[in-house]
């Protein structure tokens, strides 16, 4: 091959690299450009929310953490479109992937910190859970539906959320081998409080819980297990979840 052809075949291989480059970079950029917008909606949301609010707002550590998990990723490909948008969407068997605004609201209630043992009832599609992942020392997370729970222990494991541990069972009665946790959520709606996880909340923890009917509007409530063992309820604002299966 001679000089010219040489210079030819460089030129080409340069721009096919360039081309390569671009088509996978700009949907990163567009992707990161909806978390960043999905965050300042998450603030605009707190802001129009004082009274289930504590502080000046939601954490940074829980907004940076949110605007650095691919939501994208956790939601059918179908719906990746809508991934980075305030609401809820559904995720197949009925359950849905909530709307990213409750997930911070969760996630900031129940003030994890690095040392801390965090249980999810509801694993769903693992977002909570990899939401949660880099505040607490340790994730663990119930799934009733075994299609769901293996999807989601999937996919943490694949985006390396290794702190997550997600089992296959009935969420109302907690997992008390793991037990007490610092802070418990609850991604679906009880007609009730779960004794058993009020009885696994360590003390001084917190689990926020919607209680209501089912397909109805709830009542998001945070409840705290004081150092002396007694309990406190607070009710925040109306939500709409899904109801919690199993008792």
């Amino acid at each position: 091959m001679g000089p010219l052809a040489q210079c030819q075949a460089l030129l080409a291989a340069v721009l096919a690299s360039a081309a390569t480059v671009v088509s996978t970079s700009a949907p990163a950029q567009d992707r990161l450009a909806e978390r960043a917008a999905m965050i300042e909606t998450i603030k605009w949301h707190a802001r129009s929310a004082p009274s289930a609010i504590e502080g000046q707002g939601i954490d940074p550590a829980v907004l940076k953490t949110m605007g650095k998990v691919p939501r994208d990723f956790f939601v059918p490909e179908e719906q990746r479109g809508a991934a980075y948008r305030d609401r809820p969407l559904p995720i197949g068997y009925g359950q849905t992937i909530s709307q990213p605004f409750i997930v911070a609201l969760m996630t900031d209630l129940i003030n994890a910190g690095p040392g801390d043992a965090v249980l999810e009832i509801g694993t769903g599609s693992g977002y909570q859970a990899a939401v949660l992942s880099p505040l607490a020392a340790k994730v663990y997370s119930i799934e009733i539906i075994p299609e769901l729970g293996k999807r989601a222990a999937a996919r943490l494991a694949e985006l390396r959320f290794d702190n997550v541990e997600v089992k296959v069972g009935d969420g109302y009665y907690g997992w008390s081998a793991h037990a007490p946790f610092d802070g418990i959520v609850v991604t679906a709606a009880a007609s009730h409080i779960p004794p058993p996880l009020v009885e696994q909340l360590a003390k001084g923890g917190r689990m926020v819980v919607p209680v209501g009917g089912p397909f109805a509007t709830q009542v998001l409530m945070l409840v705290e297990k004081r150092r002396d063992g007694s309990i406190t309820t607070r009710q925040l604002l109306p939500v709409s979840f899904v109801p919690l299966k199993g008792r």
